[in-house]
């Protein structure tokens, strides 16, 4: 037997398990899903090898047919439908997305409101109208709010032109106007800024009342908010009457009311249409475009405005052309000037008055405008003329009646530079105007206008004061001393006196100021402010009584309610009425005599004091009638001293220039207890004070007046008015000058 090869090798025999499963196959069913998808290559290997195995021949080998067409079109519609339902699908997330985000959006602004169910319309807030004694508007504090005007009352035109400018769709929008701000938006990229707003009137109003001028995306979102409850609360009509009647327009007007007094100087319901143009052009940039301030831009303005209208058919081509360039915006504002002086004064004593101030009120106060406008014409014109050649860069003036009511107030030379009040705030020495205290102490205690003190170079502690012409002139009267201002007489007296007994003089005149109780305080070394020194010379103008500076006298609300009545001063007598005559005597002849001889009011008797603190800092003169007591002071704000600007000059001449007007066509009054009213009563201690005369002296002039000779050089005395007999003459059978 020939050997042959063996296919498939030597087999060795198997037995039990193995060799049951030795046959076993496993074929193209047994086999899992997907088993298919294997490579195409690796089927065939294993079926060559099965083929292998059992001798057979390998199948002939096919060719791959080509993809047809057909194929390519399934897996590309395939594939583009999935791609759309994916589109589809993630469309919707995100669309999903956005409305769970605006949601959220609008919980959260709406958290951050007030509730909408407590959300009140604001009460306007409060006015103070500060009027004169004839009535007449001064000055006005708080937000100038007209009063409320109803829609139906304006002229059609005024609200028809904020339409037209600001709002076209008001009518038709639901607070909110979608094609206003889609147009908004495309000017604004087209300008590549922010050229157009996109808001209505509505969310306007919305801002106004509830929320800041802040610009910030959670108070846009807020506004817009509020604009929608205010449509769903409230009528157009009732929308748009809110909304004129709540705008700001600059120069501190809210409203259409008071922008019309304010501008134009009438009421909303009389405006041309000129005029209610340029109002509603107003609203894009109240400060900037404020007819006051800016009035060509003001004017081109309100031509954009009446363009509009005319396109919106609000009014014709032809009213437009015939409104452009005619509104009449040259008004002078209201309580402009020197006056807020007074208005900020009344501020600081309101609360005292009638408390937290909740609703607008009218303040009836005792400022005559006419003599307020003489006054600040007279500081301000002084000060122009001569500032320069003395130094001075400040004035003030205090004029009241003597019983404390005040007339007239200027605090500086120019209040829109400065508001600080010199008359009221300020505390400056009063230097020789402080004298009369010194005096008035000295006749309480038993002197007399003719008691004769040395006037002589004096020391204490170190200290050794002069005369401000660094003369002496030896023996002199009271009433001379005072007039010339002699400071060594005025220490004598106040150190003779007790300082103690100067300043409890002073306190009961009137000065609430601590003073210093030392050698100095006789020439006026401790600070007082204007108004309290003014207010203590009054008890010498009214026959000694005492006054509370003041310039209210009424507060109602603007409905007519009463808050506050003044009522009058107790009749307090501070000083004893023969010692206003003596000293209404002796300050007579500073004007006469003395240190203030150009203050002169033709006909009238006045008396007063001049005043010049150390190195020329503070010049006073503090004058009166028994009409009016009136009191200068100039200086600088930081103390520097002056070019020798003294008490009799300066001062002296504003004085002279307002009290002259302030007197024309009042009748002459005499001051209180002058002359011979205090002569009999005081004859016995007169007797014992003045000396007698050591050399004939001069008679007295035949004026039905006392008038002491004017003092001399040193070392020589002047007399007494031709001795004891000539004085009580005088006194006894004397008349007014």
């Amino acid at each position: 037997m020939a050997w042959g090869k063996k296919k498939g090798g030597r087999k060795e025999p198997l037995f039990g398990l193995p060799a049951a499963l030795a046959d076993l196959r496993l074929t193209a069913a047994d086999r899992i899903p997907g088993g298919e998808n294997k490579p195409k290559k690796s089927a065939k290997a294993s079926a060559k090898r099965k083929s292998e195995d059992a001798g057979e021949e390998p199948p002939p080998r096919e060719r791959k047919a080509p993809a047809g067409r057909s194929g390519a079109k399934r897996r590309s519609k395939s594939r583009g439908g999935f791609s759309l339902g994916r589109l589809v699908y993630w469309g919707a997330v995100l669309g999903l997305w956005g409305v769970i985000a605006v949601i959220g959006i609008v919980i959260y602004v709406g958290a951050h409101l007030p509730p909408i169910q407590s959300l009140e319309i604001p009460k306007r807030p409060p006015t103070i109208q500060i009027v004169g004694i004839d009535g007449s508007m001064l000055a006005q504090r708080g937000e100038m709010a007209g009063a409320n005007i109803a829609l139906k009352d304006l002229p059609p035109y005024l609200p028809k032109a904020f339409i037209a400018i600001e709002d076209r769709r008001f009518y038709s929008h639901f607070g909110i106007d979608p094609v206003g701000i889609l147009r908004a938006l495309v000017t604004n990229v087209l300008h590549r800024g922010v050229s157009q707003g996109g808001s209505t009137l509505t969310q306007q109003l919305a801002k106004n009342l509830f929320l800041t001028q802040e610009r910030t995306m959670q108070r846009k979102l807020q506004e817009a908010e509020l604009a929608i409850w205010l449509e769903r609360k409230h009528s157009k009509n009732e929308i748009l009457e809110l909304y004129l009647n709540r705008v700001y327009f600059g120069s501190g007007a809210y409203g259409v009311e008071a922008a019309a007094q304010k501008y134009f100087g009438k009421s909303a319901k009389n405006v041309t249409i000129a005029e209610a143009a340029m109002l509603a052009g107003l609203v894009k940039s109240p400060s900037r475009l404020a007819p006051n301030r800016n009035p060509e831009g003001a004017e081109a303005r309100a031509q954009i405005v009446l363009a509009a209208m005319a396109d919106a058919k609000f009014i014709t081509d032809a009213q437009a052309k015939a409104s452009i360039g005619h509104p009449s915006y040259e008004v002078k504002p209201v309580g402009a000037g020197t006056v807020n002086y007074v208005a900020d004064w009344i501020g600081e004593v309101l609360d005292d008055l009638v408390g937290q101030i909740d609703e607008s009120i009218k303040v009836e106060t005792t400022i005559d405008p006419k003599l307020q406008s003489v006054a600040e014409a007279a500081i301000i014109d002084e000060l122009a003329a001569k500032s320069v050649k003395f130094n001075v860069s400040q004035g003030a003036l205090v004029a009241m009646a003597p019983d404390g009511a005040v007339r007239a107030m200027v605090g500086g030379r120019n209040y829109s530079e400065s508001q600080y009040n010199r008359a009221v705030t300020a505390k400056r020495q009063p230097g020789s105007s402080f004298k009369p205290f010194v005096y008035l102490t000295a006749l309480e205690q038993g002197l007399t206008p003719d008691t004769v003190r040395q006037d002589a170079p004096i020391e204490v502690k170190g200290w050794r004061p002069e005369n401000y012409t660094h003369e002496y002139f030896g023996a002199v009267t009271l009433t001379q001393a005072l007039a010339m201002s002699l400071n060594t007489v005025a220490i004598r007296l106040g150190l003779e006196v007790g300082p103690k007994n100067v300043v409890r003089t002073a306190h009961r005149l009137g000065i609430s100021s601590k003073l210093e109780p030392n050698a100095s305080i006789a020439l006026g070394t401790s600070e007082v402010s204007m108004v309290e020194l003014v207010g203590a010379y009054a008890p010498f103008a009214n026959g000694g009584l005492a006054v509370t500076p003041h310039v209210v006298t009424r507060i109602r609300t603007l409905s007519g309610k009463l808050l506050y009545m003044r009522q009058p001063d107790e009749r307090n007598q501070v000083i004893d009425p023969r010692y206003v005559g003596m000293m209404n005597t002796m300050m007579r002849e500073t004007l006469i005599n003395g240190t203030a001889k150009k203050a002169e009011i033709p006909g009238w008797p006045a008396a007063g004091k001049t005043g010049t603190s150390q190195d020329y800092r503070d010049a006073w003169f503090i004058g009166y009638t028994a009409n009016l007591v009136t009191g200068v002071w100039l200086g600088n704000d930081d103390n520097s001293p002056t070019k020798k600007a003294t008490g009799g000059g300066l001062p002296v001449e504003v004085w002279t220039r307002f009290m002259r007007t302030a007197h024309e066509g009042v009748p002459v009054a005499a001051l209180p207890n002058s002359q011979a009213s205090w002569g009999l009563s005081n004859l016995a201690q007169a007797a014992s004070q003045v000396s007698p005369p050591t050399a004939p002296g001069p008679a007295p002039a035949n004026n039905g007046g006392y008038r002491p000779p004017p003092p001399t050089r040193a070392n020589v005395r002047p007399e007494a008015a031709a001795g004891l007999d000539g004085w009580l003459m005088d006194r006894l059978f004397g008349g007014n000058r």
